[in-house]
């Protein structure tokens, strides 16, 4: 077999690590990591950003100068760390909300810096026995789809102009749509269907979240698997839902875990209330279900692995420039680095109420370094074969928590606190293997193209240093942003004894506090009225944070955190805390937890992907539906190419996957700017008099149909469009 000959050739020394890419990749960084966590809490999934990026690289650069294919490269080497990193914070971090704990910025940073950190550094020794020696195995699909890009980018191929077109046109259409912006007309447009004097379907809701990122996602994953995502949704809004409905309509009292009879519940309660723990149970059993079908590669992963760093570890011959890595002295000395990183934060910050010792702590950091290790090794191989889209950190992440919450349970740390550093450790874990992945990816785009890998490793740590800034601060202003203070008067005995609900003191409520009553009329309230509640496992209260007013003698309000809303549903990350909780306090509704799981079994006997049908069972309707909508425009758009004998799919450098690149980017940068003012409004109680008045014909759920169908009509029509070659 001949040896391989990268694009770029090992004795040519062109511009690669240049202050303006660095500093390009840098911003887009900052961009993507923001877009991932507003699009992936959402949404539930994330889109690999090298692509885009290289797109945009190739075009900015040229703008001031001449630039070469290595430059390109640094800058989505660069960029691609903060999509990475931010996958991994959002499938885990959120959890702290679950599990009762507000979200602290110090601690994503930290940990979104340490998982990144180990998820780069442990790939350094990985390199050359993935990347390069199994280079006809490995395929790394997003990595050599990437190297495609930025090679047909420096023949003189031009594929920014439909990134910017989705970037424009689905920039203005999220200025008019979004509710926090001008909301012109209805961002989700909604049915609750109630027919007849049985009342059929009452209970179920059909909803459509008319967002150009749900779209673009759609478009990008395909009709395939957006179809089994729709499904889940079905099942959940139009089968399960009704059907709750339906049996316990009739009965007076709340059903465990319900707080209020069922003939009182919206769609949106009966989906919190019980589809919400369903679609938890679900998830892990499609996460643990991939976990097991893939032992046999991580098992070759780890065996390949270990003896192939063995024999790697013999040469001593001196390095080309394209197998130039960072010595493996920095990754020693890096892990020892971050091993005390982690034991000064456990120990000097550590989550209040688990204290455990200096010792506990450093068997904790040490676990995260073990962990991140064994599942760095797993994940880098698994999207090789298979791509960073279908790997299963989540499952890896579960194993990881199943077995921190079972050490944690021997030793009779059983208090809510554990549950925090549980997920703690796990955090970093999940981080460090979302970001192997797409480092992984990198790697072989640069061995592809002929880029120095000593050169992407720093240029990978610079990528994680920058990104996590962002991260953590996205992740607060959407939890502040979507919080919600709906009135729920009940009496409540604030000096009497009740199990799982504790007073906070150090709650962060904002001046002035919008209580919106049953009739949606807010009234303007002070913090100073309220004591809050936390209430953690109760059985006399829904899990969450209330306001009780020492006037009244009551609870009046309840403060729905952004996070865990339909808005933001979060659902890898209520699913660690399902599963910490399961383990920890044994106080699950099971019942729920367990029909989940055999859904799941009856899906995979199916012989259907079965984390793809839980995630969208998890997920609100409008969310499902709204990505399925992307998967039809693909369908659409496959049916004419092939109808008018083009090729039917052009991979990831595709004009409709640029356009939807576009699209998904304008929705995460624009709706990022409606949760900034809603952040503000919320924090200083001052409005911002942007909305639009409400126009009749124009604010109407029709209006919102039509400018949908609009916006994906431009999708199938710029689908079809050829790029320019030059």
């Amino acid at each position: 077999m001949p040896e391989f000959q990268p694009y770029v050739s090992p004795a040519d020394k062109r511009p690669e690590f240049t202050l303006r890419a660095i500093l390009l990749g840098c911003f887009f960084g900052i961009v993507f990591g923001a877009v991932t966590v507003y699009v992936g809490l959402r949404a539930g999934l994330t889109v690999a950003a090298s692509i885009p990026i290289s797109v945009l690289s190739i075009s900015i650069l040229r703008v001031f100068g001449k630039s070469s294919i290595l430059e390109n490269n640094i800058v989505q080497t660069t960029g691609n760390a903060g999509q990475s990193i931010a996958s991994g914070v959002i499938f885990t971090l959120p959890a702290l909300i679950f599990l009762g704990f507000d979200l602290e910025y110090s601690r994503i940073f930290l940990l979104a810096l340490v998982g990144g950190w180990l998820g780069v550094l442990f790939m350094i020794p990985l390199r050359r026995q993935l990347i390069v020696e199994e280079h006809g195995a490995l395929a790394y699909p997003e990595g050599t789809a990437c190297a495609d890009v930025l090679i047909a980018g420096d023949r003189g191929g031009s594929f920014a102009s439909r990134v910017f077109l989705g970037l424009g046109l689905g920039g203005i259409y999220t200025l008019f749509q979004n509710d926090n912006l001008f909301s012109a007309w209805p961002g989700t447009p909604t049915y609750e269907p109630d027919l007849g004097a049985q009342h059929i379907l009452k209970g179920a809701a059909i909803k459509c979240d008319a967002t150009p990122e749900y779209l673009g996602v759609g478009y990008i994953i395909g009709p395939k698997v957006s179809g089994v995502i729709f499904a889940g949704g079905v099942f959940s809004w139009l089968v399960l839902m009704p059907l709750i409905h339906f049996f316990g309509s009739g009965l007076d009292h709340p059903i465990y875990p319900g707080t209020i009879p069922i003939s009182g519940m919206s769609p949106s309660q009966l989906w919190s209330t019980y589809i919400r723990p369903m679609g938890a149970g679900a998830v892990a059993a499609a996460g643990l279900i991939t976990l097991v079908k893939t032992i046999p590669t991580i098992v070759g992963a780890l065996t390949s692995g270990f003896s192939k760093m063995r024999k790697s570890g013999a040469s001593t011959a001196k390095a080309i420039r394209t197998e130039d890595d960072l010595p493996m002295s920095v990754v020693i000395f890096g892990s020892i680095a971050l091993v005390a990183i982690m034991f000064i934060f456990l120990q000097f910050r550590p989550v209040p109420g688990t204290y455990v010792g200096p010792l506990a702590n450093l068997a904790a950091s040490l676990l995260v370094v073990v962990f991140g290790f064994l599942f760095v090794t797993v994940s880098s191989r698994i999207v090789g074969l298979i791509g960073s889209s279908a790997s299963p950190v989540s499952g890896m992440t579960i194993a990881t928590l199943m077995a921190t919450a079972a050490i944690f349970l021997l030793k009779g740390w059983t208090a809510p606190a554990y549950g925090a550093l549980a997920i703690t450790i796990g955090g970093a874990v999940c981080i460090a293997a979302s970001n192997s992945g797409d480092t992984s990816q990198d790697l072989k785009t640069g061995y592809l193209i002929g880029a120095t890998p000593r050169l992407q490793q720093i240029a990978l740590m610079i990528g994680v240093c920058v990104s996590t800034v962002i991260i953590g601060f996205t992740l607060s202003a959407m939890n502040i942003a979507f919080q919600q203070f709906r009135a729920a008067p009940q009496a409540w005995d604030i000096n009497a004894p009740h199990s799982g609900v504790t007073v906070q003191k150090d709650a962060k409520l904002p001046e002035k506090i919008s209580v919106v009553d049953a009739n949606k009329v807010a009234t303007m309230h002070s913090p100073s009225e309220y004591v809050v509640l936390n209430a953690i496992g109760s059985s006399e209260l829904e899990s969450g944070k209330y306001l009780y007013s020492p006037a009244s003698g009551k609870i009046e309000v309840q403060w729905t955190q952004g996070i865990g809303s339909e808005r933001a549903a979060a659902p890898q990350a209520r699913l660690m805390a399902t599963v910490i909780n399961g383990i920890l306090s044994q106080r699950l509704p099971w019942g729920l937890v367990l029909m989940g799981v055999f859904v799941v079994i009856a899906v995979e006997l199916l012989g259907i992907r079965s984390l793809s049908f839980a995630v969208g069972a998890y997920l609100s309707i409008g969310t499902t539906l709204a990505i399925f909508c992307g998967g039809v425009v693909r369908l659409l758009v496959d049916a004419a190419l092939k109808k008018a004998g083009q090729a039917e799919d052009e991979g990831e450098i595709s004009p409709g996957a640029l356009y939807a690149s576009g699209l998904i980017a304008a929705g995460g940068i624009v709706g990022l700017i409606g949760v900034a003012i809603q952040a503000y409004e919320q924090l200083t109680g001052n409005h911002v008099p942007i909305q639009f008045p409400e126009i009749p014909y124009l604010h109407s759920q029709g209006t919102a149909v039509v400018m949908f169908a609009a916006l994906a009509f431009s999708l199938y029509y710029f689908a079809r469009k050829p790029l320019k070659k030059s």
